[in-house]
């Protein structure tokens, strides 16, 4: 009897532990909602949201004033696009080949690999891509070597640790009948794994790819150190040119914005916050559809 009673305080305090964690989780995404909001949908209403959002001209110290981001909206989404082309290639074959190809031995040393590039802080990808790419860039391919192309192959690496871990996982996660089924049927194994084990985890490999976008599109510091850092008008906007994402105007321009500058900053994140939840929304509809299929 005290043995049932004690059992019962004990999980009633750990129920009381698991739901204060999630009450801070879901506190803390109402909090960052709510300054973002609070703070960046007024200075909206201000500019306009047509000259916000559709417009190319950003110069909040010119007289008069300009305040459009649609050339960073550009910016932000060529550099992702330019990181999903070069890392998710890379990172679906690595997931095939950790999960069906790769040898024991040499597994020990491709995974903790995987492992340690999720590691290793932005800033020295930033160096990385300053020393290696941009050289390499501008000596073999053209222009300054600071461009879009020279932070997507950055940012391609970097998304490389989220596409590989979860793609591995659900290619992993499908049950051994699926290949045997096809090898009954007489499939080679690279069939096998192509037309039957990979559309099995593509629920998996999607979230993965998703989750890779998402970490593309919210980079600063190595996108900054790498893109050239230059709002481009549209109609000059190209692989080789430098580019300004939502993410390095905001970080290049707040340690002096004041009033309506500083404001406008902050709505930048709001567009930036709304990418986020376009992608996580997304995210669940494809698991939603996949559960359903």
């Amino acid at each position: 009897m005290e043995n049932a009673k004690k059992s019962k305080f004990n999980d009633t305090v750990m129920q009381s532990v698991f739901f204060m964690s999630a009450f801070v989780s879901v506190l803390a995404v109402i909090a960052i909602s709510l300054f973002l909001f609070l703070r960046g949908i007024p200075a909206i209403a201000e500019i306009g949201f047509m000259d916000f959002v559709f417009s190319e001209k950003w110069g909040p110290v010119n007289t008069p004033a300009s305040y459009g981001i649609l050339s960073m909206i550009v910016g932000s989404i060529y550099v992702t696009a330019g990181a999903i082309v070069i890392g998710v290639p890379v990172g679906l074959m690595c997931a095939v080949f950790l999960a069906e190809f790769c040898p024991e031995s040499i597994y020990k040393i491709v995974k903790p690999a995987v492992n340690l590039l999720a590691g290793i802080p932005s800033i020295i990808y930033g160096f990385f891509g300053m020393q290696i790419v941009v050289p390499f860039v501008r000596d073999n391919i053209g222009g300054n070597g600071y461009s879009i192309l020279s932070a997507a192959i950055i940012l391609g690496i970097m998304i490389l640790p989220t596409i590989i871990s979860i793609s591995e996982s659900s290619i992993r996660a499908v049950p051994e009948s699926y290949k045997e089924g096809s090898f009954g049927l007489g499939a080679t194994k690279e069939e096998t794994i192509f037309k039957v084990v990979v559309p099995a985890a593509k629920s998996g490999v999607l979230t993965a790819i998703i989750l890779g976008i998402g970490r593309a599109v919210g980079e600063t510091m190595a996108v900054v150190m790498v893109a050239g850092n230059a709002v481009m008008p549209l109609d000059k906007i190209a692989i080789l040119k430098p580019i300004r994402t939502l993410t390095t105007n905001i970080v290049t321009e707040m340690s002096y914005a004041s009033g309506l500058h500083e404001s406008s900053l902050i709505a930048t994140g709001v567009v930036l916050f709304v990418f986020i939840v376009i992608l996580n929304a997304s995210l669940s509809l494809i698991k939603s559809r996949s559960s359903r299929n």
